[in-house]
């Protein structure tokens, strides 16, 4: 009986896949999805408003077979510590309470948050690493940063902190900023263990963008460059996208 061969091979591009990468043995290229968490103490002009800060967000990029890694990020920054004092004296009232609409006591909650997008490149090198794609990791970047106070009446309405009155308050802040990281990248072998982590800096020169503030009607708001800092710390865990090698199927 004649013996026939068919090879049938099939190519999947964007699907996951760890099993079958050649990770142990050679650098390889490959799209790269991360998301990540880092935890930032403020330094410079953010300092003097916000304390410590959460960041977290989302990475998307390419490595290369030489280890060179470009990529996009974007994060969201909030936390729940402010040293800004005295934005609301001028609405409470001689019982020491801020009263709504109604006349009922009110509760203010005011909250730092932010967000940037930016673009980074950075170098893989494989020391202290079971392959070629792991190992110590170093980039740099920079993009657009904004943070403002954030502030919530809850189901109370008090009209001076509706709408657009509450820009009087919010110190609406944006600029610039350049970023450095410093740590370690793992690509595991095989199954979904691929991390990075390490010390994060942040340097954001940044302008205030509101004409006035309500809390200080006869200060003029500062124009000045703004220097505003951030080291800390990120964790991110790495999602590979790999081209699925080919199957060959044989038919007697």
């Amino acid at each position: 009986m004649n013996k026939f061969v068919f090879t049938l091979s099939f190519f999947f591009l964007g699907h996951f896949l760890f099993s079958q990468r050649n990770v142990k043995d050679s650098s390889i290229a490959t799209p790269w999805l991360s998301v990540h968490y880092g935890g930032n103490w403020t330094e410079g002009d953010l300092s003097s408003r916000y304390g410590y800060l959460n960041h977290v967000g989302f990475s998307a990029g390419y490595k290369l077979r030489s280890n060179w890694v470009f990529k996009s990020d974007i994060s969201f920054m909030f936390g729940n510590q402010v040293r800004l004092s005295g934005v609301f004296d001028h609405l409470i009232d001689s019982q020491g309470n801020i009263t709504d609409v109604n006349g009922d006591i009110a509760m203010v909650y005011a909250t730092p948050r932010g967000a940037y997008f930016n673009f980074d490149f950075g170098k893989i090198i494989p020391i202290f690493s079971p392959n070629q794609n792991s190992g110590l990791y170093l980039s740099f970047g920079g993009g657009y940063l904004f943070h403002y106070l954030n502030v919530e009446t809850q189901d109370q309405v008090i009209p001076s902190l509706e709408l657009d009155y509450k820009k009087g308050y919010d110190r609406f802040t944006s600029g610039l900023n350049i970023h450095q990281f410093i740590g370690y990248s793992f690509m595991a072998n095989a199954g979904f263990y691929n991390f990075y982590g390490g010390v994060y800096f942040q340097e954001g020169f940044t302008k205030n963008r509101r004409t006035i503030f309500f809390d200080q009607p006869n200060e003029p708001v500062p124009s000045d460059l703004r220097l505003d800092m951030q080291i800390g710390f990120r964790v991110g865990w790495m999602i590979p996208v790999y081209k699925r090698q080919p199957k060959s199927y044989y038919f007697n």
